[in-house]
């Protein structure tokens, strides 16, 4: 290495990079390790922990995140830190939701831009009409919603649990937003009628049931996995669909030879890391969003302990409702 590099740095943050070494050259490592080696520091300093999606890049998934999962196991692992300050690795609202569970901490998101497709695609005001057109309708929201959002709804749900949310209500008809193709995956799960609205992941719409079918071809033998938030004709074409923790516990319980999961990139990424015998097929979408997440923002964050996530008491209130009524389930 050249001289110029922090050897001790190096030397510290050695057992890290060995968690990364398949996915990041030795070169680009002592640019990630002072990042890493500040981010460390900094987490001990304010009483930080670190919440990472699935879709975060290997360096922040792998060598800064305290907990790491989908929506759901973020949601839940929020309630139980005793950290002061969370650090929420993903979008915002992902971030909106561990404020509404943790009203009494410091929330941080690295970037404000890091948005959703499908928070943006649906207001407060659409959900009190779609009520005024639906009479009685419950209304269970994905909680890639914002908060606004939530507080109009009745119950929430990730995808890792529509189907038992849905279920849970007891009732033949349920307005399901927004992501219209997860609600009709679920209906078609469920039994349930289940009224939809037009909005959609900017990743998982791309795919397409044609680009599945060449993949079997090219790849004789490749599980495919898909998750919900697709278009149901390319979850009919998969082996399995579930949510990104689903289908982590997939490949840990299966150990295909050959797997394809039909999402984000860095969810390829990150389990490759931990089943090298397993190969894995990438035809992925990257999120913009999840990637305006980098080391360097979650590091700034820490520094000057910005952006803080606010929401407004009364809107605050009736969403963590949803979302608490969610996790009763």
């Amino acid at each position: 290495m050249p001289d110029t590099i922090d050897r001790d740095l190096i030397a510290r943050t050695a057992p890290l990079w060995e968690r990364v070494r398949s996915a990041i050259p030795p070169m680009e490592w002592p640019v990630f390790a002072a990042d890493i080696d500040a981010i460390l520091a900094l987490k001990r300093q304010r009483n930080a922990v670190i919440l990472a999606h699935n879709y975060q890049t290997p360096e922040i998934y792998h060598c800064v995140a305290d907990i790491t999962g989908d929506s759901l196991a973020l949601a839940r692992e929020a309630m139980e830190t005793s950290a002061q300050v969370i650090v929420l690795a993903g979008v915002e609202f992902m971030a909106e939701t561990a404020k509404l569970l943790n009203p009494e901490k410091t929330v941080l998101i690295p970037d404000r831009r890091a948005g959703c497709s499908l928070a943006a695609s649906i207001t407060a005001a659409d959900v009190r009409l779609l009520r005024e057109r639906y009479p009685g309708v419950p209304v269970v929201t994905y909680v890639n919603s914002s908060a606004a959002v939530k507080a109009e709804s009745d119950i929430c749900c990730t995808s890792g649990n529509a189907k038992k949310v849905v279920e849970s209500l007891g009732v033949k008809r349920v307005i399901m937003l927004p992501d219209e193709y997860l609600a009709q995956n679920i209906a078609a799960e469920t039994g349930v009628e289940i009224v939809a609205w037009a909005g959609h992941c900017e990743v998982h719409e791309r795919f397409t049931a044609a680009e599945i079918r060449s993949l079997r071809e090219q790849h004789p033998g490749v599980v495919v996995l898909a998750h919900p938030e697709c278009p149901p004709e390319v979850v009919a074409e998969a082996d399995f669909s579930g949510s990104t923790a689903a289908m982590a516990q997939y490949v840990d319980k299966r150990t295909p030879r050959r797997v394809v999961l039909v999402t984000e990139c860095s969810m390829s990424d990150n389990l490759a890391l931990t089943h090298p015998a397993t190969e894995f097929v990438r035809p992925c979408n990257l999120c913009p969003h999840m990637k305006r997440i980098s080391l360097a923002n979650i590091r700034h964050a820490l520094e000057t302990m910005t952006h803080r996530v606010e929401i407004d008491p009364d809107i605050a209130a009736r969403a963590r409702r949803a979302v608490e009524r969610m996790l009763a389930v």
